[in-house]
């Protein structure tokens, strides 16, 4: 092999130690963001949507929906946002569909706000914003599952908010282990990507 040739190799492979390194800092960081609850009083709080099926919200959803009525009965925000469109073939909006379910665990209806059209949790947090209206660096109670929670923050960031982090411990993604696992290992890819190119 030419010098030249085991200098390039070299190279590649400080690279691509360089790369695993990079990754394995931010699994250690979604494990470590998915375990901490940052609850405490902000200007809203924003429940990430899940599926819905004929109008009931997923086992996935309802764990959220039920953590965020937690967080308001604790009276630790004035407002909710419900975030979520129609997926294929649905008839309504898994916003739609939370909102309803909040309000009948006694969530007064004009505290909810809906993005009923966000398909990607990226679209829902730039809807959220806009629904937050013009303040400047509004306090946000996130709430989704523990997977979730790095970059929910790195988007709120993006879009100057300041995010408290509260993962729901009752979904069924976050009670069975290998599942949570591969959800953790596809965050892995996610939110360097949110770094990088931010919320669109």
């Amino acid at each position: 092999m030419s010098a030249s040739r085991s200098v390039l190799a070299r190279l590649v492979y400080a690279a691509g130690i360089l790369l695993v390194a990079i990754w394995a800092s931010f699994v250690i960081a979604i494990v470590d963001a998915g375990r901490r609850d940052q609850a405490a009083p902000a200007d809203a709080i924003i429940v990430l949507g899940a599926a819905q099926y004929e109008g009931r919200p997923s086992p996935v959803l309802k764990a959220r929906l039920d953590h965020a009525a937690s967080l308001w009965n604790r009276r630790l925000a004035p407002r909710m946002i419900v975030t979520g469109g129609r997926g294929v073939g649905d008839t309504t909006s898994e916003a739609a569909v939370g909102r309803r379910y909040l309000v009948q665990r006694g969530i007064p209806a004009d505290s909810i706000s809906m993005d009923t059209e966000g398909l990607t949790t990226s679209q829902s947090m730039v809807a959220a914003r806009q629904l937050l209206g013009t303040k400047s660096s509004p306090s946000v109670l996130i709430v989704s599952d523990p997977f979730h929670m790095l970059r929910l923050a790195i988007l709120a960031r993006r879009l100057h908010m300041i995010p408290l982090l509260s993962p729901t411990r009752t979904s069924p993604i976050s009670t069975r282990p290998v599942q949570h696992f591969k959800y953790v290992m596809a965050e892995s890819i996610k939110a360097p990507y949110a770094i990088v190119v931010g919320a669109k």
